[in-house]
């Protein structure tokens, strides 16, 4: 499987997973031309919660939490900027969240990164 169908297996198999532990998907692939992108963006209660997903078949590179960035996280907090000017999503709070996605087993961080405003 080439690298771009992993990925998009392995947000899948990331949505599916939130779904099961009582999460509503609210957009998935928002992408915003040299800004970012938003894997997933899901409400748990009223909590808006951003989601990262990174994906890995091997562990050649490292495992799939060790290739976040700060240039990536930065892309991701902007991205969520601009969703939250453009969606006005009634929410109590909002948080990052990382999903790695190694050889089909889900592991998740809740609030895995913060953002500086």
């Amino acid at each position: 499987m080439d690298k771009y169908g992993e990925g998009i297996k392995g947000e899948e198999l990331a949505k599916k997973y939130l779904i099961e532990k009582g999460y509503e998907i609210i957009a998935q692939n928002v992408n915003y031309p040299n800004v970012g992108e938003l894997d997933i963006v899901a409400m748990q209660g009223g909590i808006l919660v951003f989601v990262e997903v990174r994906t890995r078949s091997d562990n050649v590179f490292g495992h799939p939490f060790e290739t976040f960035t700060k240039t990536k996280i930065n892309k991701v907090v902007k991205a969520s900027r601009r969703f939250l000017m453009d969606h006005k999503i009634r929410c109590s709070g909002y948080r990052y969240d990382a999903i790695a996605v190694f050889r089909g087993r889900v592991e998740h961080i809740e609030s895995a990164f913060f953002a500086h405003w």
